[in-house]
This record gives C-alpha cells, structure tokens and sequence, in this order.
C-alpha cells in the first residue's frame, strides 16, 4: 500500500531519489577529472586499503566484481594505480595508488566533500549526525541475519 496513495513519498523511494541526484552532481563534477562516481570510489577505496581485492573494493563501491575488474584496468592503464610485482601471498598482485593517483584523488575528494556539504547544508551538526546514526540503523535493520520482517 503506498502512503497517501504516493509511492514517491515511501523513504525508500526517496533514498533513490538523493542516490541518483547525489551520483549525478558527482558525475557532473568528477567528469573534468575523468572520472566517474565509481571510478573515484575505486581510487578512495585504495587509498584506503592499499592491496585490497578486487572482491573487497567492489563491496566497497556497491558494484560487481566484474565491474571493478574493469576500473581496476582502467585506473591501472591511466597510472592511477600499479600492481605489486609479486604477490606477498596467493596468486593476486595488490594494488596501490601511484603519485598521480594520489593527487587526482586529491582534488576528487575536495569536490565530492563541497558536494556533500552543499547536500547537508541544511542540517546543523546535530541533526546531520542524527541521520547518520538514523540510516545506519536502517541498514543494520536489514542487514541482520535471520530476522524476519515485522507486520504492517
């Protein structure tokens, strides 16, 4: 059953609704750079965790290992990135962040920060970490292993 008879008033529907604008100003911003959202959330996630797997960065960014393997090659043959030349263990050479990609996430970050900024800036600091906390929740609600859903 919507509410109000208006699926767009669902906070569900809404959460999507912030997503794609959120992706969008970042697309917008990051384009100059020649990155996209999920390009910067590869190089932010390697940064991070230098020599995390493909697996691990995908999580990460919320899209499939397939995907990643293709940001990968791609900051990979830009110079953003570099594999190690043998793998300190297992068959998977990690990966790090060259001096390049360092400075391109640099100027990434400030811009995804003015955008986050310009999202909340309607919030004072202790509502902003009132949703913070909020929206954890919710994806702790729906993340927890066998739980069953409550009735309406």
């Amino acid at each position: 059953m919507t509410q109000n008879g208006d699926p767009r008033q669902f906070l569900g529907y809404k959460l999507k609704e912030l997503q794609t604008a959120l992706r969008a100003r970042m697309d917008e911003a990051l384009r100059p750079m020649g990155l996209t959202a999920p390009q910067y959330a590869c190089l932010e996630l390697l940064h991070r965790d230098p020599g995390a797997s493909a697996s691990d960065l995908a999580r990460g960014a919320f899209v499939a290992r397939q995907t990643m393997s293709s940001l990968l090659r791609g900051v990979v043959d830009r110079g953003l990135a570099e594999r190690a030349e043998r793998a300190p263990e297992g068959r998977a050479l990690p990966l790090r962040l060259t001096e390049k990609g360092q400075a391109l996430l640099k100027r990434a970050s400030g811009e995804v920060a003015r955008i986050e900024r310009q999202m909340t800036s309607g919030f004072d600091g202790d509502r902003l970490a009132r949703l913070r906390e909020d929206l954890s929740a919710c994806v702790e609600a729906l993340t927890e292993r066998g739980d069953s859903l409550p009735a309406d």
